[in-house]
């Protein structure tokens, strides 16, 4: 199995499955699905580097489900399965329980 490490502050997302029925019970057509905004981080960088070469920790965490933008990332594939990789600045807000 391979695996991807991201550097900086960038995390690598698995995006939640695209909606397939609507709440009334209709399928949706997989060109109709809107990408989905949610997704666990499965891994994370060390950190941005500021100007006085200071590593600013990172909000978040592998294991936390977040919001993202719709067009937040970049998909990549590893092993057949799709990911985002994405500056964490582009994370929204980390789902609490």
């Amino acid at each position: 199995m391979s695996s991807l490490k991201p550097l900086a502050d960038r995390v690598l997302v698995k995006p939640d499955e695209a909606e397939q029925k609507t709440a009334s019970g209709l399928y949706i057509a997989s060109n109709a699905q809107e990408k989905p905004q949610r997704g666990t981080i499965v891994a994370v960088g060390a950190g941005k580097v500021n100007d006085k070469g200071e590593r600013i920790p990172m909000d978040v965490q592998v294991g936390d489900v977040v919001i993202y933008g719709k067009f937040g990332g970049n998909e990549v594939k590893v092993d057949g399965e799709k990911y985002l990789l994405m500056r964490a600045d582009d994370i929204y807000a980390v789902v609490e329980a």
